[in-house]
């Protein structure tokens, strides 16, 4: 598209028309209204990125229309962090310092979005672990209660935590049985567990263990 110059959009009317047929000509247009902004952005959220200061209603409006315009907001309100999320959960990639209300919304939507989290709290792993428990390899130092939630979740996720207590490997195994495999130095209670369940037990090289 060739774009006019600003000294073309004087009138609203031709901003308008403008911006409704490409919202990124909001870049040629000096100190646009309210009104062209949320037209611009209906159009391409990514117009945003051509504005400065946009109101929440602007804000909204651009990541509801793409929700990785939330990347060219600089300090979102969280109105806007939480719709972008609701859009897409890997919108949380994209926010600098999200709100603990938008980190929990995404990782209930993918607990794998714990990944683009930076120290998240233990509410929000918690919740990461709860919808994928192997999100827990993204989480440095889990707390036991985060731990035992993510096996609990899925046995398997055992592999990505290091020195697992004697309960959080019973609680794997209860879930999966074969995440055994996965367990170290297994306890006795997690092979007398087993030897109930009639499953045959493996050290680390796969070894029955006698």
């Amino acid at each position: 598209m060739k774009y006019k110059r600003k000294e073309e959009y004087k009138t609203l009317e031709s901003q308008l028309k403008a911006v409704k047929e490409n919202g990124l000509t909001i870049e040629h247009i000096h100190n646009p209204s309210d009104e062209v902004q949320l037209a611009a952005v209906k159009q391409s959220g990514f117009a945003i990125w051509h504005i400065h200061n946009p109101s929440e209603a602007v804000q909204l409006a651009a990541v509801k229309q793409h929700y990785r315009a939330i990347r060219y907001i600089h300090n979102p309100l969280e109105g806007a962090q939480l719709a972008a999320v609701k859009e897409n959960c890997h919108a949380i990639k994209y926010i600098h310092n999200p709100s603990e209300e938008a980190q929990i919304k995404a990782v209930k939507q993918s607990g794998l979005t714990i990944e683009y989290i930076h120290n998240p709290s233990e509410d929000v792993q918690l919740e990461a672990v709860k919808e994928c428990g192997r999100a827990i390899k993204y989480i440095h130092n889990p707390s036991e209660a985060v731990q035992l939630a993510a096996v609990k979740q899925d046995g398997f996720a055992i592999e990505y935590i290091h020195n697992p207590s004697d309960e959080v490997q019973l609680a794997a195994v209860k879930e999966a049985c074969f995440a055994i495999k996965y367990i170290h130095n297994p306890s006795e209670d997690v092979i007398d567990f087993l030897k109930n369940k009639n499953i045959e037990i493996f050290d680390e090289h796969f070894e029955e263990v006698k």
